[in-house]
């Protein structure tokens, strides 16, 4: 089975807004929402490849604070292993090439958005680390 590894970033704006983009109808999971991110290349840093997809798909600078989770989701054919980043900005995205629309939201904000299926299991984090913080 094919293995993915892919780097998402929960991007806080402030304490307790974060960024969540929706995937254009045409892409794999169109019109779901999802915590901004992508494929990381073969010889590419997790970490620099978080960098790397915000800049090309939101075009803004982020910075990555910690690591908040780290777990795979399997669908029909592959493996997905999430690498799942807090970061921060004080930028709003400029520009969107896989996403049609954008959202700062809370947490409390999360349950009326429908979630990509890997992205359910990042928000659960969230909501843990919240809890104990």
């Amino acid at each position: 089975m094919e293995v993915i590894r892919v780097a998402a970033g929960v991007i806080y704006k402030n304490k307790n807004q974060f960024l969540i983009a929706r995937r254009k109808p045409e892409k794999s999971l169109g019109g779901f929402w999802e915590f901004p991110g992508g494929k990381v290349e073969e010889f590419e840093s997790i970490e620099n490849a978080l960098l790397r997809e915000i800049k090309e798909e939101l075009n803004i600078d982020i910075s990555i604070i910690n690591k908040i989770a780290d777990f795979e989701y399997h669908d029909e054919n592959r493996c997905l292993h999430f690498f799942c980043f807090e970061c921060i900005t004080d930028k709003n995205p400029t520009s969107l090439t896989d996403h049609d629309w954008v959202e700062w939201i809370t947490l409390d904000d999360l349950p009326f958005y429908k979630l990509a299926p890997a992205d359910i299991t990042i928000a659960s984090y969230i909501k843990k680390k919240q809890t104990t913080d």
